[in-house]
């Protein structure tokens, strides 16, 4: 079957036009409906245009055929915007249209998100207030701006995700994040969540116990070695590759977005863009899941 960008586009817009394409419109719809635009956010992560300005011209030059009407920056930048809890609910559809949604084995980690770096930026951002300053151990860097907090199967496919001042304690945001939806826990039985030594915590593993889950994790030098320990080494490389996919491939650190509203969406279009990619590579049994190759060009 072929496997590039155009037939993951054409897949992904008949499969959301199809559950929840123009849902939101009760009068006249928009001339660039609900379906395009997240199609044409999923192309713009994979194809890695973090100008919004160089992307439209590019749709406008190569992409007409399939899509005849695309806004100017300002109405594109609206709709986008206005799009968060649409492209929020395309992640857990091509999750739930996938084997790997059933899977009773959690990766969880967060990674920074950086929104500006100068203090001036810092003092005038819209971002002021949600965003705060955080330490990087990973690359012993300081940073302003948010922490994504992430659950998904070892493929990579999402599961829950978040965004969270960086001052947070990790393991509250999390259990703030299972709060939310306790079903999609209590459903697995026997869910073995992976993390790290930060997520360690006798209340945190008594909280997961208590949805049925099991907490793996590193153990540290004054503790015994813990149950499973010996198979983090591989893991561990799982968490990682996933946070590269979505910053050296996906350009999550580059979002460009500048209020709560920008840089949630822009987030969101990349784990969208990584979800549709991973949704398309099992549908055409391809041998790597998470290979975005076929797709960013």
């Amino acid at each position: 079957m072929t496997n590039n960008l155009d037939a993951l586009l054409t897949a992904l817009y008949v499969k959301i036009d199809d559950e929840i394409g123009g849902t939101r419109w009760l009068g006249r719809p928009p001339q660039l409906t609900d379906s395009e635009l997240v199609t044409l956010a999923v192309a713009q992560a994979l194809l890695g245009f973090t100008s919004e300005s160089r992307w439209l011209r590019f749709v406008d030059s190569r992409l007409g055929a399939m899509f005849p009407y695309v806004p100017k920056q300002p109405g594109w930048n609206k709709r986008l915007r206005a799009a968060l809890p649409l492209v929020k609910k395309a992640i857990r559809l091509l999750a739930v249209d996938t084997d790997f949604w059933f899977d009773n084995h959690w990766i969880i980690d967060s990674t920074p998100v950086e929104c500006g770096r100068s203090r001036p930026t810092v003092k005038r951002s819209d971002m002021a207030g949600w965003a705060g300053y955080g330490y990087c151990a990973s690359h012993s860097r300081f940073f302003w701006g948010l922490r994504l907090f992430l659950v998904c199967t070892p493929t990579g496919m999402p599961i829950l995700w978040a965004l969270a001042n960086p001052k947070l304690d990790e393991r509250e945001v999390l259990s703030a994040m299972l709060d939310r939806e306790p079903h999609l826990a209590t459903d697995r039985p026997s869910l073995l969540v992976i993390a790290d030594k930060g997520f360690a915590s006798k209340e945190f593993e008594a909280d997961l116990a208590f949805r049925g889950a099991e907490l793996l994790r590193p153990s540290f030098k004054r503790e015994k070695k813990r149950k499973g320990e010996s198979l983090l080494k591989s893991v561990r490389q799982l968490i990682e590759s996933v946070n590269d996919t979505l910053k050296g491939q996906l350009d999550l650190e580059q979002h460009g977005g500048r209020t709560f509203e920008g840089v949630a969406v822009r987030v969101a279009q990349r784990i969208l863009a990584m979800a549709a990619a991973i949704w398309h590579n099992h549908k055409t049994g391809q041998p790597v899941i998470r290979s975005l190759i076929a797709y960013d060009h």
